[in-house]
C-alpha cells in the first residue's frame, strides 16, 4: 500500500510480528506512521510504514479474527520490559503457590501434604554460623562451600564468594566493633568474639 491510500478510521490487514491481523487506524503518529488498534487483541499498536498494511479489511477478515480471538485468552498489555518480567514472575509465583488438590493428596497418601519451607538464611547469617562452628579463620570461598554443603545458604550468582566477601567487609566497616566478623589475615575472617 501507499502512504496516500491510508485513511484514519479505516481498517486494514497489517503484518504485526509474524501475524497478519486486522487493525483500525486511529491517528497519525508524531514519529511517523500511524497509531492503530489491533482488532484481534484490542492492543494499541504502531504501524511504522504503509508497507505493513497489506490491504483493506473485509467483513470476512473481521469474522475470522473474532473466531481466533475467542479461542485465545486475552493477555494484559504491559508497558515496559520490566513490567513484562514482573507479570511473568507474578504469574509463575501464583502458579507455584496454588495448593495441591485434596483428591491428589488422598491418592498419594498423607506423605504428599505440602511441607513447610525452611526459613532461609542470608549469606551473612550463614557465614557467621559457619565461622562459629569452625572456630577458626576461613576464606570466603571455604565459607561458601561449607554453607552450600550444609544447606545454610544457596545463591544463584556466578561469584557467591566475592559477594560474601564484599558483604562481610561492608558489615565490618559499618558496624566496626559491633560487627559479627573480624579480619583474621589476608582474605580470611573469623567471628568477632569481642562483640
Amino acid at each position: 500500500m501507499k502512504k496516500d491510500d491510508v485513511k484514519i478510521g479505516q481498517t486494514y490487514m497489517a503484518k504485526l510480528s509474524k501475524n497478519v491481523v486486522p487493525v483500525r487506524i486511529d491517528a497519525e503518529n508524531a514519529k511517523g506512521g500511524w497509531d492503530a488498534k489491533s482488532l484481534a487483541t484490542g492492543r494499541t499498536v504502531r504501524i511504522e510504514s504503509a508497507g505493513q498494511l497489506q490491504r483493506e479489511c473485509t467483513q470476512a477478515d473481521l469474522a475470522g479474527s473474532a473466531k481466533a480471538t475467542a479461542k485465545k485468552p486475552k493477555r494484559k498489555a504491559t508497558t515496559s520490559p520490566t513490567a513484562a518480567t514482573d507479570a511473568k514472575t507474578a504469574a509463575k509465583a501464583t502458579k507455584e503457590a496454588k495448593p495441591e488438590p485434596a483428591a491428589t493428596r488422598a491418592k498419594q497418601g498423607d506423605d504428599a501434604k505440602p511441607k513447610k519451607a525452611k526459613a532461609k538464611m542470608s549469606g551473612l547469617d550463614a557465614a557467621a554460623k559457619v565461622l562459629l562452628e569452625a572456630k577458626k579463620p576461613m576464606g570466603t570461598k571455604q565459607i561458601v562451600e561449607v554453607a552450600f554443603a550444609k544447606k545454610y545458604w544457596q545463591s544463584g550468582g556466578k561469584t557467591p564468594a566475592a559477594t560474601l566477601y564484599a558483604a562481610i567487609i561492608r558489615e565490618i566497616a559499618i558496624k566496626k566493633k559491633d560487627s559479627r566478623f573480624r579480619k583474621a589475615g589476608r582474605g580470611k575472617f573469623s567471628i568477632n568474639e569481642a562483640k
